[in-house]
């Protein structure tokens, strides 16, 4: 959304007045005067009216923690590893989910922040991926990318993520926004996705600057940084951790559980895939190496909430008689998920790490804004699929569907059969992009050639399905996997092919590692829980649901109108 676009919404902030007519209110007073005498005269028969209804009670703020990367089978396989007031806040003395799932297919970070606040699918909101290629132009489009607007006091780098221009739909704090203009809605993350986009079109965003160890935002939510935020990245916080050492939070037996460190499968590069580690190791002073490197340890997570703090201290959140709403992304788990693996000891020791974490921040709530005043909700964009090379030795059908390759082969495929040169385009977020004005303009029906590439893309290894745009577009709701790339699938942005790996299979450009993506449920289960013990109830709840339920499900706690695209359902948290 460029500056007009926002100008648009900040004119939605403000409600029309209504005006009468002098005759129009004469007859309303003489109404009036009627009705009233009308009830003195039954006064002496008739029993005083029953009290009003007290107001329903509402949360004066609304917190989001989203933990990128984190598939529900690690907050239960590890709960009794927990602390009393962390994730167990939650599973202890809230009400959870224990089969929720997102509904879409490609599950990766933007688009499950798109849907967490919006409730829509990205099939609505536009966002298909992390990045995807222009379907006409074939030109590669950053999720939050908006070259109108740049980062405040750091470099802004191409394809930076500045605003929520291609975020199609309203979020909760939209709404939220057009009715109390006083209200805040803040998102903060390490990334800048997952602050810019549930933060939605009227909110603020703050994401942590890789370069600097600051945190900053754009030129399109203001003109300067407030003063708190410059008083915070003065005091150079994420230096604090140059050197620390990220040790294992509990004795080795503790971690039987888990794959030990030093798997050739893991990326070692970075802070190294073993524990102990020392963060910012064989660098003479913190830089941009370090700075990254941060993130891919439990103290990015720690420097997110430190952050946070400030915010709600800061700017009053919850405290100032009108509903705000704060969403936190912590971005740590993913990095280490992607090095090394869910199955990782590193993985393993980095959540127990972020449950204390989470346990001193949500004891600050406490106190900042107090217990009774806030609801509390925890998430996750993805979960995770094991390392390919891993689950291989565990007897599962496990392995990578190399992009390049891949690509290669399709198109020598097409060129022998049609005659023509790279029909296909590239890889585009979940999908193969093939370049139908080539085709056309080389006098080829384009559903033969999309026939074919499908064709071509099912005889490669670890390929599950293929659909095409007509598949996808159709009605058909019985194929497996159809209907959730279907609620991935926004024919202007996607790919015209959407591919479905096997499970435990993954799109992967780099030996090592692992990822996420799939439809498959160890990519789409992820944590849906609530706490509030005067708004939410208590209790596990079996149901199967799905995340885009959380945005009209907070809408009713809050009283508000869910958001106008939503899709999912208010689940009725209430006791």
């Amino acid at each position: 959304m460029g500056s007009a676009g926002r100008i648009l919404w900040r004119r939605k902030l403000g409600h029309p007045r209504c005006h009468e007519t002098v005759m129009q209110h004469t007859r309303r007073r003489l109404l009036g005067l009627t009705v009233t005498l009308a009830l003195a005269a039954c006064a002496t028969t008739a029993p005083p009216p029953p009290a009003p209804a007290p107001a329903p009670q509402r949360p004066k703020l609304l917190v989001l923690v989203a933990i990128d990367g984190l598939p529900m089978r690690q907050v239960t396989g590890y709960r009794d590893q927990l602390a009393a007031d962390g994730f167990a806040r939650f599973l202890d003395h809230g009400r959870w989910f224990s089969d929720a799932h997102h509904g879409h297919g490609h599950t990766v970070t933007a688009a499950g922040h798109s849907v967490m606040l919006s409730g829509a699918y990205p099939q609505r909101s536009g966002i298909v991926g992390n990045e995807w290629r222009d379907p006409a132009s074939g030109e590669l489009v950053y999720n939050t990318g908006d070259a109108a607007y740049t980062y405040l006091d750091n470099p802004t780098a191409p394809l930076a993520g500045t605003s929520p221009r291609n975020l199609k739909v309203e979020t909760l704090g939209d709404v939220l926004r057009r009715r109390s203009p006083e209200s805040k809605v803040i998102g903060i993350s390490g990334k800048d996705r997952g602050a810019i986009l549930p933060a939605g079109h009227l909110g603020q965003a703050y994401m942590y600057m890789g370069e600097t160890g600051q945190f900053s935002s754009s030129t399109y939510y203001m003109a300067a940084l407030p003063q708190w935020v410059k008083d915070f990245n003065a005091a150079r916080p994420a230096d604090a951790f140059f050197k620390k050492t990220w040790a294992p939070l509990l004795p080795e037996a503790a971690y039987a559980r888990s794959v030990p460190d030093g798997q050739p499968w893991q990326i070692a590069s970075g802070n190294g895939n073993r524990l102990p580690a020392v963060i910012g190791d064989q660098m003479d002073a913190p830089g941009p190496r370090f700075y990254g490197n941060l993130l891919a340890s439990p103290f990015g997570d720690e420097l997110t909430l430190a952050f946070a703090r400030a915010a709600v201290r800061n700017e009053k959140l919850g405290q100032r008689g009108v509903q705000d709403i704060l969403s936190v992304s912590l971005s740590s788990h993913d990095y280490i998920n992607h090095a090394f693996g869910p199955e990782s000891r590193l993985s393993h020791d980095h959540l127990l790490q972020l449950d204390r974490h989470l346990q001193a921040f949500f004891r600050f709530l406490d106190q900042e804004v107090g217990a009774g005043n806030y609801v509390l909700t925890l998430t996750a964009d993805h979960g995770f699929t094991d390392t390919p090379e891993w689950a291989a030795t565990q007897g599962r059908d496990a392995g990578r569907f190399t992009n390049g390759p891949s690509l290669a082969a399709v198109n020598a495929a097409l060129a022998a059969k049609f005659g023509v040169d790279k029909l296909a385009w590239n890889f585009s977020a979940s999908g193969l992009l093939l370049n139908e004005k080539l085709a056309t303009d080389s006098g080829l029906k384009f559903t033969d050639v999309e026939a074919a590439a499908r064709d071509e893309l099912l005889k490669l290894p670890g390929v599950a399905t293929v659909f095409t745009r007509e598949q996808l577009l159709g009605n058909d709701s019985t194929t497996p996997y159809l209907e959730a790339m279907r609620k991935s699938y926004d024919p202007t942005r996607a790919a015209q092919l959407q591919i479905v790996l096997k499970p435990n299979w993954i799109f992967s450009y780099r030996p090592g590692g692992t990822t996420h993506g799939s439809p498959h449920r160890h990519d789409t289960h992820v944590p849906l829980l609530f706490w509030g013990p005067a708004y939410v109830g208590q209790g596990e709840m079996k149901t199967r649901v799905e995340i885009a339920d959380l945005a009209p499900t907070l809408a009713g706690l809050a009283g508000l109108p869910a958001p106008g695209q939503a899709q999912g359902h208010d689940l009725k948290l209430k006791p």
